[in-house]
């Protein structure tokens, strides 16, 4: 054997050494995420990201992870407010309902992300790019969050944060259910536009019984999306201890009259919760426009949920 030979043998040993000790890392370049829509292969650690989806943003936010690409609030160009204000600096592509399909396929995301609103468009922008669908199953809210905020955590190298927002969140949830269980009823009232909807159990906001323990005024109510129509006369009737309002005018920027204006009337001051004070006006960006769904709406609800009724029990012990 000539020398010539075995240089050219030794050439091709130490390449498929190279290769067989590369192989591993190009297997585990893509990770399998099972979402909403399926499983999808999506690069691991991606750094260019699209979302489409406001619930996920939030997620984000509280990860402390930046995106490529972010939704206009509404067709209306509003900007992102709250927690969701550090993305206005963030190329817009498109709204939730309507995605500008040219500047996300320009963009060339490495992963695009979808939910809620923007879930109709998942099978077009997958098309583009990998995407998964982070659409939270409302039969099994707070676990569904809970299971985002996990994906997301993983793939971006965010665990060691997740687990501290997770374990404040379960623990400030076992102290809401405590408080919950000697509050009394509560009737969820959505307002909009001189008209409103109940809520109950089952339902879009049905959280406020099915996880955090509040008794329902009503056993039965419509669990379609826009809730069952109510009058001032139904709340009279129901008699329940507590209002939970939330003002879907103020949620979308809609000039009118505030739900506080709208619900003091003759009928609605007959009631247990006008007359003890116990009529909660709910964040509207986290119930309606969140959904409830991101970690840091879930904990903000369920801050201000166990302040109030904390406040009503301290204030009862008083008497």
């Amino acid at each position: 054997m000539t020398i010539t030979t075995l240089f050219h043998r030794r050439r091709s040993i130490l390449a498929l050494a190279a290769a067989m000790a590369l192989a591993p890392a190009y297997a585990q370049s893509t990770v399998q995420l099972k979402h909403a829509g399926g499983t999808t292969a999506v690069p691991a650690n991606p750094k260019k990201v699209i979302v489409l989806d406001i619930t996920t943003l939030d997620n984000l936010a509280a990860l402390d992870v930046n995106v490529a690409g972010a939704p206009t609030a509404s067709a209306s160009n509003k900007p992102l407010a709250g927690r969701l204000a550090r993305f206005n600096a963030v190329p817009k592509m498109g709204t939730l309902f309507e995605p500008d399909f040219e500047k996300i396929h320009a963009a060339k995301p490495d992963l695009i992300i979808v939910g809620g609103r923007s879930q109709a468009k998942y099978a077009d922008l997958a098309k583009i790019a990998p995407t998964i669908d982070l659409t939270v199953d409302r039969a099994n809210l707070v676990d569904s969050a809970r299971a985002n905020v996990s994906l997301l955590a993983n793939l971006f190298g965010k665990q060691a944060r997740a687990q501290e927002l997770q374990t404040r969140l379960d623990a400030s949830i076992a102290t809401l259910k405590t408080r919950a269980a000697t509050a009394g009823t509560g009737l969820i009232v959505l307002t909009t536009g001189g008209k409103m909807s109940a809520y109950g159990p089952g339902s879009r906001f049905g959280v406020l019984h099915d996880s955090f323990g509040i008794k329902p005024a009503v056993a039965k109510l419509d669990t379609a999306n826009h809730g069952q129509a109510i009058s001032f006369e139904f709340i009279q009737k129901t008699n329940p201890d507590w209002l939970f309002v939330i003002d879907r005018d103020a949620a979308i920027g809609r000039e009118g009259a505030s739900a506080q204006k709208f619900l003091d009337n003759e009928l609605v001051r007959q009631s247990t919760a006008w007359k003890k004070k116990q009529v909660v006006y709910l964040n509207a960006l986290n119930w309606y426009t969140l959904g409830s769904a991101s970690i840091g709406a879930l904990q903000e609800n369920i801050d201000q949920l166990s302040a109030a009724l904390a406040a009503a029990q301290v204030a009862q012990a008083g008497r």
